[in-house]
């Protein structure tokens, strides 16, 4: 009698395992009206091989159910009309006579008033880490089923700085000046140093010790409202070891090799304009891991390809973002990555896209940017991260060159197709800040920042770098929290009265670049002309219709006068001009000749 019973319960225990069934569908949702309206849907669930599918209103077509080996997955090609009602709908999978169903809302897309705003020259970007930010709800500290190895080794575990943080600071943020807000990867990391964010376990959602999607939502909103835009960090190239796919790849092929087996990668970035690179060198540049920890996604897999591309425009539709900053551009496969780009584009013509690519080469950044002369694949990709001219800030920073090598970078415009559209800066989240190669000389790092918001390009900032925040060269401590964001810190860097003296010398000189930037439009939008340094003092100017302005930056440890008599097309003895950071007004009384001091800079408007 034993021996029937349990063959009737192994048999029950087989049946039910073959039960099809459905967990999960990415994307979550999608909406009317998109130009984008044929998606592939991933399902998730149980026994998903040999299916058919409908929805339960004919109006969403089926138009393909791939067949793959991996029972636990489903890939669904759907059309979705643009006349359909927004609302839930349910797929209806069916196997036999068995059958699942799962919800799949579709929705209104909201009003582009005010979204999807692109990023330019007139833009100041200031970038966060939300974890080392600030502190807005502890409650989310630590969640359960949320861990992180690292967590109690020092500068390499969270801090606890999230979202709500974030939107408690924009009041900050907004009488600073800036107009762009770009936070780290705030999808869920539930890894190893998880603060950071760059090595994701889930791309549909945000790690709950930050917050939740709609509290992100809720950001995006509550700085569309103070006039800001908000810039996506998103990495299409790698993920976590620890997401749930390396413990059931959807596919053999969804990742670059395996755990086990795999390329390292490289990090020769002249390959793609190199006319004699090996197909090899480029193997291992675009399918390389940086480290077994973050697998390299197969972008070649075209599963893989609709899942990145729909992700990227659901978080743009999702929480209406103005910008995408693409993590480590170069390592991805540049084919797939350059249409990426353009699908994006298509769906949102107005968004821009940073790429970051980290060479200090302007000859070899130059190919990454799209319409380059130089690349037999057109990028699409409009931005890039102008690492020369930080390499070339951070050595005027630390004294080993002057201002020559900055001139000499800028002189190299001519690589671009469009110069205006390079992000400019002078530290990040990966290099120290500027204040740890000057070592504390206000007057040196005012210099760094003078030229970096007066020159070409997009502006960035990195957040704490604005009340000269030191830190080290260890990324745990570069990316050190934000004095007054967390509760037991005993002073607020955020107010005045809060702040060291240097500290409020720094921040009003940075907001007052900042503000000039946006009261004189040409030195954020003007053409630039500049003039070799002499004595390691550099002038330029910058033009636009009937304002021009002259910036004078005084490297050197000595008061200088410099002569401008070289400069009769742009400035005469003749000319009256307004010092921009005090409103004085002053004349050359027929010579043409400026004195400036030691270590520093003159911002004047010309007068006729």
């Amino acid at each position: 009698m034993k021996k029937i019973f349990f063959a009737v319960l192994l048999f029950c225990i087989t049946l039910s395992a073959q039960n099809i069934s459905i967990s999960k569908i990415e994307p979550p949702n999608w909406w009317t009206g998109m130009k984008l309206n044929k998606i592939q849907l991933m399902v998730y669930g149980n026994n998903l091989a040999d299916i058919s599918a409908k929805f339960d209103n004919p109006k969403i077509k089926i138009e393909c159910v791939h067949k793959i080996k991996n029972s636990s997955y489903a890939f669904i090609d759907i059309i979705i009309p643009a006349n359909i009602s927004p609302k839930d709908y349910r797929l209806i999978i069916s196997k036999g006579k068995e059958t699942a169903s799962f919800a799949f809302p579709i929705l209104k897309r909201e009003s582009k008033t005010n979204r999807y705003k692109g990023f330019n020259s007139k833009d100041v970007i200031y970038l966060l880490m939300p974890d080392r930010f600030a502190n807005g709800d502890v409650t989310n500290d630590s969640v359960a089923g949320y861990t992180d190895y690292m967590q109690k080794i020092p500068a390499q575990g969270r801090a606890g700085g999230d979202i709500q943080g974030v939107i408690n600071k924009l009041d900050y943020l907004k009488d600073f000046g800036v107009t762009a807000l770009w936070l780290t990867p705030v999808v869920e990391n539930n890894t190893f140093r998880s603060y950071h964010g760059y090595a994701a376990t889930d791309f549909y959602k945000v790690d709950p010790r930050l917050g939740t999607n709609l509290l992100y939502k809720k950001f995006v909103d509550e700085a569309r409202s103070r006039n800001m835009k908000v810039i996506l960090d998103h990495v299409a190239n790698h993920l976590s070891d620890d997401h749930p796919w390396l413990n059931n790849l959807p596919t053999d092929n969804w990742l670059n090799g395996t755990l086990e087996n795999h390329l390292s990668a490289n990090h020769h970035k002249m390959v793609f304009s190199d006319i004699y690179a090996d197909s090899a060198t480029i193997k291992h540049v675009e399918q390389g891991w940086f480290v077994r920890s973050m697998p390299d996604i197969n972008q070649r897999n075209p599963f893989v390809q609709n899942y990145i591309t729909q992700n990227t425009i659901w978080w743009i539709e999702f929480a209406g973002i103005d910008g995408i900053r693409e993590d480590t551009y170069p390592y991805n496969d540049q084919t797939y990555i350059s249409n990426w780009a353009k699908i994006v584009k298509e769906e949102y013509p107005t968004i821009n896209i940073v790429g970051e690519v980290w060479t200090g080469d302007s000859d070899l950044l130059s190919t990454y940017q799209q319409n380059s002369k130089f690349r037999k694949i057109n990028s699409n990709l409009p931005a890039l991260t102008d690492f020369a001219l930080r390499d070339a800030l951070i050595s005027l920073a630390e004294g080993r060159t002057g201002l020559y090598q900055v001139y000499n970078v800028i002189a190299k415009d001519y690589l671009y197709a469009d110069p205006t559209q390079l992000v400019t800066f002078a530290d990040n989240h990966d290099v120290p800040r500027v204040a740890y190669f000057t070592k504390g000389n206000l007057k040196k790092t005012k210099i760094v920042y003078d030229i970096l918001l007066t020159t070409r390009g997009i502006p960035q900032l990195f957040y704490g770098s604005e009340i000269g925040l030191v830190g080290t060269d260890d990324h745990g401590t570069l990316r050190i929290p934000f004095p007054g964001g967390f509760p037991d810190h005993k002073r607020s860097a955020f107010t005045e009265n809060g702040r060291e003296p240097n500290e409020n010398e720094l921040f009003n000189h940075i907001k007052k670049l900042i503000g000039l930037r946006k009261n004189y439009p040409s030195l954020a939008e003007g053409k630039l002309i500049h003039y070799p340094p002499v004595n390691d003092v550099y002038v330029y100017f910058r033009t636009l219709q009937n304002e021009k302005c002259m910036i004078i930056v005084n490297n050197s440890k000595v008061k200088q006068e410099v002569n401008l008599a070289l400069m009769k097309k742009m400035i005469s003895e003749n000319n009256r001009l307004v010092n921009l950071f005090n409103s004085q007004e002053t004349s050359f009384n027929g010579k043409a000749a400026i004195t400036i001091e030691a270590e520093s800079t003159l911002i004047y408007k010309i007068l006729e």
